[in-house]
């Protein structure tokens, strides 16, 4: 099926986003909302769209993607899903990393699903993703400026207010601003087991951003302060990533071990191993265990979760196979 025309798209664009309560015009020729069923969608006009409008539709899963679905699609193995069980349920502070379309949101979902039912969680998303299915559960929605340019009600504004909410977690979509700041914060002081996204193509890259958008709020807070705010704030990062044959995978699992010096220490639980390509470009490879065991082990045994040490050895490492192709994109 085709658009008959750009006046033909540009009427469908306006039905769309009048639906939800917002205009599209010359004064404001961009959009970007969300609609009832939780699509998102973006459009774009003359003059800022030169060659006529654009229209972005993003539909998600009904179904979330489960922690079984990472082990069938080879996203992750069983003793990485384990870890990742341990960590969410010990309340650690977790920080997801990856490029766009890597998988970040799926992924925080399916960590979210491992926080016990009886506590009470608050999200703070731009636009509402997050498909968590216990009971006590808090959705907080960030709202853009209107026509006038008025009542923009911004992601730090909603965490500020969610810490007066009394949650047991904040989960906060993606960090990408100055409410970098008051998340650490609230790691910091008592809200422990919160989770976050962040754009990044690596552990280290992450913590570079988080410095950057500490500094986006204007404080003029000492790089080493920033950095010993990091260190003691967040105790995991998990990073994943969307290889050349198509599939996600998580590529670390690292740990923030503190500081030395001015410069931040992490070590690496797990690791994913590329190995070549295989047959049709797909990405050979294996997941690896480093052989370390990480401080927080003795945290996570505290809770009553005792994994083993073999969990972090790598003398049980599989042989390398080959990425599926097909139907497991997150």
């Amino acid at each position: 099926m085709r658009f008959q025309d750009d006046r033909h798209l540009l009427q469908v664009i306006d039905r769309i986003v009048s639906s939800v309560g917002r205009r599209i015009d010359d004064s404001s020729p961009m959009v970007d909302a969300r609609l009832p069923d939780g699509s998102r969608v973006n459009a774009i006009i003359k003059p800022l769209a030169l060659d006529g409008p654009h229209l972005s539709i993003r539909k998600f899963r009904r179904d979330a993607l489960s922690s079984d679905d990472l082990i069938r699609y080879e996203s992750a193995n069983e003793a990485m899903v384990e870890l990742m069980r341990g960590i969410v349920k010990s309340r650690l502070n977790v920080i997801i990393s990856g490029g766009t379309g890597a998988g970040k949101t799926t992924l925080l979902n399916i960590l979210s699903s491992f926080i016990p039912p009886t506590e009470r969680i608050v999200t703070i998303e731009d636009s509402a993703e997050l498909q968590l299915r216990q009971p006590h559960v808090v959705r907080l929605e960030t709202r853009p400026a209107n026509i006038e340019g008025s009542g923009e009600v911004a992601q730090r504004l909603l965490l500020i207010n969610a810490l007066r909410m009394r949650p047991d977690r904040i989960i906060m979509g993606e960090v990408r601003g100055g409410e970098a700041v008051d998340m650490l914060q609230a790691m910091n002081t008592g809200h422990d087991g919160s989770l976050t996204t962040i754009h990044s193509n690596s552990p280290r890259d992450c913590l570079s951003r988080l410095e950057t958008m500490i500094a986006m709020a204007s404080l003029d807070l000492p790089e080493r302060a920033m950095r010993q705010q990091i260190a003691s704030a967040v105790n995991v990062v998990v990073q994943v990533s969307r290889l050349g044959d198509g599939t996600r995978k998580l590529l670390q699992i690292s740990e923030i071990v503190g500081m030395e010096g001015d410069v931040i220490t992490m070590q690496d639980i797990f690791v994913f191993e590329r190995q070549g390509i295989g047959e049709g470009d797909k990405v050979l490879g294996q997941f690896k265990a480093t052989g370390i065991r990480p401080k927080f082990a003795d945290r996570l045994k505290a809770y009553g979760i005792d994994l083993g040490a073999m969990l972090f050895s790598n003398l049980g490492d599989r042989a390398p196979t080959q990425a599926r192709g097909g139907g497991h994109r997150w």
